[in-house]
């Protein structure tokens, strides 16, 4: 397959691109800066910028695009560039591969557009799948904003699906801020641990991913493990596979103290989602528990 890749560089886009790549695919990375590879392909997404034959021949678009959610504290501006980001680059690719299906309607083609489990806002302890309501608040407001962007590209005919991610576990991202934490015995659980947190293996977001290019999907797909934990499960998970203790917990107001809303919306909130979809068209998951999941992430096997 031709499969063009928005946020080739970040976590899960790196990994997707070395596996795509070894799968024999030929991938085509659209990046904001001038290319320096001739896989590398420059588009601006922030003036909805893309040459119109980039994706005149892909079979596929899978878009990660977007700044991090936790990178900086959220003042006005930031939160603005989040939504920002995550919308132009999705309607960017969704309205060039309209184009492309207007101009070739015969060609197979799939879009598979990064969202999160955000969508769904604080849970609770409700069982939340891909039928769940959207939440309220921020996070909720930017999925809801990134996946109705998708709109010109399901109106052209094209199948898309939306990648509710969760927590992906990996040796970067969040999990390489906390792990020195519990090496050294000062790991506890988040406030009062009692929030879900929705995890995923990098392994099997790039397998779901993969999966998803042919699976007959369309719509929400939950990339959640299949066995969602609270916080202090998690955090004695993390303490078992690391030989640490787990006996210092952080207060909610320290939290929020450093880290302004994201804490109530990004750490203290939480999600049980569930996989439904995904599990229904038949994928089966490499790693089925968070405690796997992490010795996996943290190689240690």
């Amino acid at each position: 397959m031709r499969i063009a890749v928005t946020g080739s560089s970040g976590l899960v886009g790196t990994e997707l691109v070395a596996t795509l790549q070894a799968d024999g695919h030929e991938v085509r990375r659209l990046v904001r800066r001038t290319p320096r590879t001739a896989d590398e392909h420059r588009w601006d997404p922030a003036h909805r910028q893309l040459d119109d034959g980039v994706l005149a021949d892909v079979d596929a678009v899978v878009n990660l695009a977007g700044v991090g959610i936790g990178d900086k504290r959220w003042t006005d501006a930031y939160k603005r560039e989040v939504v920002d980001s995550r919308v132009d680059s999705t309607a960017t690719v969704a309205a060039a591969l309209a184009q492309a299906a207007a101009a070739d309607p015969d060609r197979p083609r799939v879009l598979l557009s990064a969202s999160a489990v955000g969508f769904y806002g604080d849970g609770g302890d409700q069982v939340l799948d891909e039928s769940s309501p959207a939440g309220s608040d921020f996070l909720a407001d930017v999925c809801v904003q990134w996946e109705a962007a998708t709109a010109p590209a399901e109106a052209a005919g094209i199948r898309v699906a939306h990648l509710r991610t969760g927590l992906v576990l990996a040796r970067g991202g969040m999990m390489s801020r906390i792990r020195p934490l519990f090496q050294l015995g000062v790991g506890g659980k988040l406030g009062s641990g009692k929030q879900w947190w929705p995890w995923i293996s990098l392994r099997d977001e790039v397998d779901a991913i993969r999966f998803l290019l042919t699976a007959d999907v369309a719509g929400p797909v939950n990339l959640t493990g299949p066995e969602p934990v609270t916080n202090a499960a998690f955090t004695e998970a993390l303490g078992r596979v690391l030989h640490r203790p787990t006996v210092l917990p952080v207060p909610g107001f320290a939290l929020s103290a450093v880290l302004g809303e994201f804490a109530q919306l990004g750490v203290l909130a939480g999600q049980r989602a569930l996989p439904r979809v995904l599990m229904e068209a038949g994928y089966t998951f490499t790693h089925g528990d968070v405690e796997s999941a992490l010795r996996w992430a943290l190689d240690q096997r």
